[in-house]
């Protein structure tokens, strides 16, 4: 496995100066040479000088091709004929070898949302997931060498994890204490994250954040669902009516005996809690009924 070395490239900026510098004063030399003051016959080292001249002149034109540019966030992965030689992170204007081959690595932070996929739940429903993902590369031998293009590769790998995870959860709890995709959101979260990480870790990515973004049942089922969640809904609802109103009716018949208004036999009191509860759990307005007679008549 291929893994990042950080290369320590020269700084541009004094060598943007010295190497035109020099190509000056050989031009100059080269001018010198075929133009003197004084007319010379050309012999084997007039043929030299000129040889030379141009020679450094083409080495240091050679030389120009090195200088490449380092932005913030940004790593140059160097080559040299196909070797890795190091990555160059420093920025700023840099000088390196002009044969090493200089490709730029993004490592700034990027996002990207999935596309809804449809998939199954632990209990087999159909339902539609997305999520967001923010990454970065953290090593660039890794991101260049090791997979093919690391940006599709996340992209798939993503979407892969989601669903994964998708198939191992349930949308939402049928029991108490069961961890759903709709009532553990922070969990889902951790889990999800973990699982792309898993993935792109030999592709030289962090994932530092994963959340789902869209989390729905599939169209087909989501009428039949929805019922349902409306049904347990106003069972949870009537349950706590009914829990409440025993309590309140029980606390009526306490304080009634407590401060002795009323003595009431057993025959009585069920129909004061019938009555009671009547009136605390029903859905409409109650219209209240004045016996005239004995109860036992």
């Amino acid at each position: 496995m291929i893994r990042e070395n950080l290369r320590n490239s020269y700084s541009g900026i004094p060598l943007l100066i010295i190497f035109p510098v020099l190509m000056l004063l050989d031009g100059y030399l080269i001018f010198k040479i075929i133009f003197p003051f004084q007319n010379l016959q050309p012999d084997v080292g007039f043929w030299l000088q000129i040889v030379t001249s141009i020679t450094v002149l083409i080495v240091l034109g050679i030389f120009l091709g090195g200088f490449f540019m380092v932005n913030p966030n940004e790593g140059k992965v160097l080559q040299m004929f196909g070797d890795y030689r190091g990555t160059a992170r420093d920025p700023g204007l840099r000088w390196d070898n002009p044969f090493l081959s200089k490709v730029a690595i993004s490592l700034r932070v990027r996002n990207f949302e999935t596309a809804k996929l449809k998939v199954n739940d632990k209990r087999g429903n159909p339902i539609e997931i997305a999520t967001v993902v923010v990454w970065k590369v953290v090593d660039t031998a890794e991101a260049s060498f090791q997979v093919d293009n690391y940006e599709h590769y996340v992209h798939v790998q993503s979407e892969a994890a989601l669903r994964n995870l998708a198939t191992a959860y349930p949308y939402d709890a049928h029991t108490d204490g069961e961890v759903t995709m709709t009532s553990h959101t922070a969990e889902i979260s951790m889990q999800l994250k973990k699982e792309i990480q898993d993935r792109l870790a030999q592709a030289g990515v962090e994932v530092m954040e994963a959340r789902i973004s869209h989390l729905a049942y599939s169209s087909e089922i989501a009428a039949t669902m929805l019922r349902r969640q409306q049904a347990s809904a106003v069972i949870s609802a009537r349950q706590k009516i009914v829990e409440g109103a025993v309590g309140m009716v029980e606390h009526a018949l306490d304080m009634l005996a407590k401060k002795k208004v009323i003595e009431l036999d057993e025959e009585r009191k069920a129909a004061m809690v019938s009555n009671l509860l009547v009136v605390l759990c029903s859905e409409q307005n109650i219209q209240p009924v004045v016996n005239a007679g004995s109860l036992y008549q």
